[in-house]
């Protein structure tokens, strides 16, 4: 008889987010009059940039005639794509990383999953408390992360990096050496970042003790700070210790339009084993690569009309920061992050869980946000709001919560 991966068994409860929906969901049946306002999931609200949609229509013209179809895309992605990615995001400033270091994919969510297929089971991963809640669940689902405890909601193999307002939400390095790291920065969904020199000794510590970090820079089009990396290329010694997860979904409005890659440099190996040759096979076996008209919507991105009109649209998101953040400072909420990342972290009052100011907050201002705790057990007493909506309902939104 066959056999279920168990290990599926062991996650607790629903996806974060599904879980989220499900009870905004009931709450709008329940009260169809009501207008809610969505602040929750970080997904994008404005339309794609006339450069993008100018690319789009031309790739799908050129879908159109047998001379300039495409069919299956390289295994790596095309080269149009991976050359503009390895100037723009890496040789343009400073990093040394070339073009067929580069996979494409469908989206950093997918690669920040399926790249641990690529290490064996008893490594042992380190995370950020709170988390990007894939990070942790996909280890699950392979059976690396050991016993869940319900009551402290962590697991026994994982080494958890608390942070916290006492360490300006950045974790410290850990008493109990890893061999996965997994950073965000900027970070989702404190908001908080680390200094150049910050990241460049974790880098140190990562060589000096044979670990590997998965680096999520999903967020890095929102730095506004001079000493932030944009890139953890940009430290000494990176090329032999860390892989670097990118997204076109925060910076370039992709979440429907699907696009991503990730970096794994040749030098990256374990003992003579690169890295980078698993990672293609694994690439070249499972995926198919992304639609060649959405390839030519990222090579967009990377024209000067695109930098300008994605600028402005980074702009306007940040701007929607600047308000709930000031918004609910006024309001007499402690509030951090805002400032490079589009993810506000809010202290919840008058000692309400996470969950119950969920509630809170839906049932008294009909906002939508996301609960702490559902990143972890360091994030149980805070709240994340996100500044994707629009600016109408973003002031909205600041209003009806002072009005509370």
């Amino acid at each position: 008889m066959f056999k279920i991966n168990d290990n599926y068994l062991k996650l607790p409860g629903s996806y974060l987010f599904s879980t989220i929906a499900k009870k905004v969901n009931e709450y709008q049946t329940a009260n169809p009059e009501k207008d809610i306002i969505r602040l929750g999931i970080g997904d994008v609200t404005q339309p794609l940039a006339p450069s993008i949609i100018d690319a789009l229509h031309g790739a799908v013209d050129e879908m159109a005639h047998a001379e300039t179809f495409h069919g299956y895309a390289p295994d790596l992605g095309y080269e149009f794509l991976r050359n503009a990615i390895a100037k723009n995001d890496y040789t343009d400033r400073g990093a040394d990383i070339e073009a067929d270091e580069i996979f494409v994919s469908d989206g950093a969510k997918c690669d920040s999953g399926n790249i641990q297929e690529i290490f064996a089971q008893d490594n042992k991963i380190a995370v950020c408390d709170p988390v990007y809640p894939v990070y942790v669940d996909t280890n699950v689902m392979a059976g690396r992360t050991g016993t869940y405890d319900p009551k402290a909601e962590t697991w026994s193999d994982v080494i958890y990096m608390p942070c916290t307002a006492e360490n300006n939400f950045a974790p410290d390095f850990p008493d109990e050496v890893p061999d996965i790291i997994y950073l965000c920065f900027p970070n989702n969904p404190t908001g908080s970042t680390i200094t150049k020199d910050q990241l460049q000794g974790w880098v140190d510590y990562a060589n000096k003790n044979g670990a590997v970090i998965i680096y999520d820079a999903a967020y890095e089009a929102y730095i506004s700070e001079d000493n932030v990396a944009h890139t953890i290329y940009e430290c000494e010694g990176a090329r032999t210790c860390a892989i670097e997860l990118k997204s076109f979904s925060k910076n370039a409005g992709f979440t429907g339009v699907r696009l991503g890659y990730t970096v794994i440099p040749k030098d990256l190996k374990c003992g003579d084993v690169q890295l980078h040759s698993l990672w293609a096979r694994r690439h070249g076996t499972k995926y198919n690569g992304a639609p060649y008209i959405v390839q030519k919507a990222g090579e967009a991105v990377y024209s000067e009309a695109g930098k300008a009109q994605l600028k402005e649209q980074v702009g306007y998101y940040m701007n929607n920061a600047k308000v709930i953040f000031e918004g609910l400072k006024d309001a007499g909420y402690t509030v951090s992050g805002g400032v490079n990342a589009p993810y506000i972290w809010l202290k919840t009052p008058d000692h309400m869980t996470s969950w119950e100011f969920f509630d809170h907050l839906l049932e008294n201002a009909n906002v939508v946000g996301t609960p702490g705790s559902g990143f972890g057990p360091s994030g149980e007493g805070y709240f994340r709001l996100t500044a994707f909506g629009s600016y109408e309902n973003t002031v909205a939104a600041m209003e009806r919560i002072k009005n509370m």
